[in-house]
């Protein structure tokens, strides 16, 4: 409303026949008092008769404080009371009537008023009413706050219910817990505003803006819209490019300088935010009206408009001044449940024939900028008289809704809230009033229809329902309206969306963004910094600057972020990893030594080999087993040795392929086992070589230790210790299959994990150690006079064995994966094949290529001691 709020009080029914009970509407800022008794038999609204208390002045052409938009509040009234009576379901043999006051917005009015409601006409004794006239039965409040806790405070001592339709910033008036029980016959009208901010920031984070204006008046509504407001904008990271509290009269106060700094400061803003009552929207209005004359440009922002905003101008030379810069604007306002009946009442008044409403003329020549023609009264010169034919619906919205606005929804259903609460008291079972005599013997109290109103639920003419809560009349959300300023100079509001607290989570706020009709012509980029962060980026906030204001850095490795300005970079799960971009995450391959692999093909194509080239040397050795160069230095040797070798060589399978549970607990074990054996049978060899040669001395006891006994010992006993130690490590801490996420990017390692480190370096260490004394003895008869000495050729195998296995340890540390896999099988082959090259390829070229070579002559000849 521009510059009138309404309050309005509904009184008790009547019974047929007797005086109606009136409804006291009080209205704020009327320039008289104008308390109207509409005292009739029926009080339809074709019956009402107006009995004029106080003479009503009003002058169309200097009058700016009587609005039209105020005046709708009061048809709508006027309308919900008429459709009560014309129910004959929900009131049958029940009118509904009622008293309109003005309150002056002063205590004194309030309280005089409020006590008069609760006597006897004429007489000032609250809570007393020898008569049957006036019965209350109701009232409802204005839009200011301190009036209306006023009047709770004196309404509430008589259980009277007080349904008052009140800004929730008002001042002060803010009901707690304590006060709800205080006044427990209060009943707020509207619901509270928290959902109207709740659509703000919706619709804020919808569009995506981050950095936003702020403008509010300064006083208690002001201050509680901001208080209330930044919180929330905080919570989700919204940030004030400015917050301007404006003084009502600042304007008188500002010079041009300041006024153009200020306006330069909401510039900065693409996107404002304007709470205001009439007088600070108005400043509001004339200061962008100023700033574009002297700066010489449109100040083109989008304002998002709280539901208190009311346009309040006249004329197309206002409309172009002041009104222009609000195209494009978003506009929050109270929704309707579009009554259709009262757009056909409202086309249907007649300001010759006002019935019995006094405030219809004045406002008909308001609207429409003529005079009535009235007995005795001379139109001056160049006003043109009202001819009662003019069409509300040619009136600009801004001007006169044809329509019910929020506001007048609210009172509305405020209305029919009473009547069904009484109708509620009616279907308890509870007789209605009777008639003996022609005098009324009961009568409906105000404290009784306090439970039903407020247990009360209906839907509307509209099909929504209506109830009370603690909030509020929940009877309506709030519309998100685009207003458009168009080519003829008409301000239109356009809905585009809806903000509903009772829908489900998700659904409370709709928009149609492809509707909005946007001032600067596209949607506005209403952020901090110079750009966005993509996905695959997360924001950093410089030190100093609000969190708004930060930089787009990439994602760490290993993390990712799929969604625009993220604040952190979500990692991805061990068995995935970040594509490229780092925009999502992909699943790890697998990783391990396979066949397919060309390492893998190629390690077992030669392990394959050597195992075929030891069989063959086996096979060659069995063919020519009695030959001498077979028999010497104990062929069964031989024999262990070349089937352990094939066993090593075919153990390396074991590493090749996809790990399973079963060759992850014992590839190690049978690689440390066999090449135990061969080792040992390598230092059974050697040693009958060194005593084998002193033997041949005189008197030397070395003869008594050759045969089989000492060297099936060797044998036997070497590997049973690596054997011992196997069974330790499987039984205490056994290797297992394992999957390493973090070694390799993009893969994820599939392995054998040796279970106790310590127990395989200690089988490793046993090996080495037998290798090490196999080498010693061999290199200590390695001189022995012989023209087949085989501790030579020992000597060298044992150091090519132990070459590759010192070199095995800090190759196989440094690698991972099927790399870590490949060394050790590598290892495997390359020291058996030196054992076999070195051993058994002198004595394989002599079998096959110098047969005269192998006789006992030439094996036994030797040189001189």
């Amino acid at each position: 409303m521009a510059s009138m709020d309404l309050t309005q009080v509904v009184q008790a029914p009547s019974d047929e026949g007797g005086h109606a009970p009136d409804m006291i509407f009080l209205s704020e800022q009327l320039n008289t008092v104008v308390p109207l008794d509409t005292s009739c038999s029926t009080c339809e609204y074709s019956k009402l008769r107006a009995v004029m208390r106080a003479k009503f002045q009003f002058d169309t052409r200097t009058s700016t404080r009587v609005m039209p938009k105020n005046y709708q509040q009061f048809l709508a009234l006027v309308f919900a009371v008429r459709e009560v009576n014309k129910d004959l379901v929900l009131l049958p043999n029940i009118t509904l009537g009622f008293h309109i006051y003005s309150n002056y917005q002063t205590g004194m009015e309030i309280s005089i008023i409020s006590l008069s409601l609760l006597s006897t006409r004429g007489r000032m004794v609250p809570g007393y009413k020898w008569d049957s006239q006036d019965p209350l039965l109701s009232v409802i409040g204005d839009l200011n706050p301190r009036s209306s806790r006023q009047m709770a405070s004196i309404f509430s001592i008589f259980k009277v219910p007080q349904e008052s339709h009140f800004l929730q910033l008002g001042v002060g008036f803010d009901f707690t817990q304590r006060d709800r029980i205080i006044h427990s016959s209060f009943f707020r009208m509207n619901p509270k505003e928290f959902s109207e901010y709740v659509g703000f920031v919706q619709l804020l984070l919808y569009f995506q803006w981050n950095w936003v204006g702020l403008v509010a008046p300064e006083n208690g509504n002001g201050e509680r819209f901001i208080s209330s407001l930044v919180p929330m904008l905080k919570e989700k990271e919204i940030c004030l490019a400015f917050s301007e509290m404006l003084k009502s009269n600042f304007l008188l106060h500002t010079t041009m300088l300041k006024l153009l700094h200020m306006m330069d400061t909401w510039a900065k803003a693409e996107v404002i935010v304007l709470f205001g009552d009439p007088q600070s929207i108005t400043n509001v209005q004339v200061a962008m009206g100023i700033h574009g004359y002297l700066r010489k440009t449109s100040f083109w922002k989008v304002w998002v408009l709280t539901s208190h905003w009311k346009l309040s101008v006249v004329g197309i030379q206002d409309i172009l001044k002041t009104v222009k810069p609000f195209h494009g604007s978003l506009h929050f306002r109270l929704h309707t449940g579009g009554v259709s009946e009262f757009s056909r009442f409202l086309l249907s008044l007649d300001p010759l024939e006002p019935q019995g409403d006094v405030f219809l003329p004045p406002c008909w020549e308001r609207l429409f900028g003529c005079m009535m023609d009235k007995p005795g009264r001379i139109l001056p010169k160049g006003e043109k008289p009202c001819t009662g034919k003019e069409n509300l619906q040619t009136l600009p919205s801004y001007v006169f809704e044809t329509s019910m606005d929020g506001e007048s929804y609210n009172i509305y259903n405020a209305v029919f809230a009473v009547a069904h609460a009484l109708h509620a008291k009616y279907g308890s079972g509870e007789r209605p009033i009777t008639l003996r005599l022609g005098k009324r013997i009961s009568s409906v109290q105000s404290w009784q229809i306090v439970t039903y109103l407020r247990n009360v639920k209906f839907n509307t003419s509209a099909g929504e329902e209506v109830f009370f809560s603690e909030s509020g009349l929940v009877s309506s959300c709030y519309d998100l309206l685009n207003w458009l300023f168009l080519p003829n100079q008409s301000f239109i509001p356009m809905k585009v969306g809806k903000m509903d607290p009772m829908a489900s989570r998700g659904q409370d706020f709709t928009i149609s963004s492809d509707a909005i009709t946007w001032a600067t012509k596209k949607v506005p980029f209403a952020r901090c910094g110079n750009k966005r962060c993509q996905a695959g980026e997360r924001r950093r906030v410089p030190e100093g600057k609000d969190i708004c204001c930060y930089q787009c850095d990439p994602c760490p490795t290993g993390t990712i972020s799929n969604q625009t300005d993220a604040s952190l970079c979500d990692p991805c799960p061990d068995d995935q990893y970040p594509n490229k971009e780092k925009k999502y995450c992909i699943a790890k391959r697998l990783h391990f030594l396979s066949y397919q692999d060309p390492l893998g093909y190629s390690l077992a194509s030669l392990a394959l080999s050597l195992s075929v080239i030891t069989s063959t040397v086996l096979v060659i050795f069995l063919k020519h087993h009695d030959t001498p160069i077979v028999k010497a230095n104990n062929r069964d040797l031989s024999y262990i040795l070349l089937v352990s070798l094939l066993l090593c060589f075919l153990c390396s399978f074991l590493f090749i392929g996809q790990p399973r549970i079963f060759t992850c607990l014992f590839r190690q074990t049978t690689f440390a086992i066999l090449f135990a054996l061969s080792v040992s049978s390598v230092l059974a060899k050697t040693m009958m070589v060194i005593l084998a040669f002193m033997a041949t001395k005189p008197g030397n006891r070395a003869r008594k230790l050759l045969g089989k006994p000492l060297t099936n010992s060797i044998v036997i006993a070497c590997p049973l210790v690596q054997a011992i130690l196997c069974v330790i490590w499987l039984i205490t801490f056994p290797p297992f299959l394992n999957m390493d996420f973090h070694s390799l990017a993009g893969e994820a390692i599939l392995e054998c994990n040796e279970g106790s480190a310590l127990m395989f370096y200690a089988v490793l260490a046993y090996l080495g150690f037998l290798a090490l004394v196999s080498f010693t003895v061999a290199f200590l008869a390695r001189k022995l006079p012989d023209n087949f000495n085989e501790a030579k050729f020992i000597t060298f195998s044992m150091l090519v064995f132990c070459s590759v296995w010192i070199t095995f340890l800090p190759t196989y540390l440094s690698t991972k994966g099927k790399s870590m896999v490949a060394v050790e099988i590598f290892s495997i082959l390359v020291s058996g094949a030196g054992l076999l090259a070195c051993i058994f390829s002198p004595k394989c070229y002599i079998i096959l290529f110098k047969p005269n070579l192998n006789c006992r002559e030439n094996i036994m000849r030797h040189k001189n001691f």
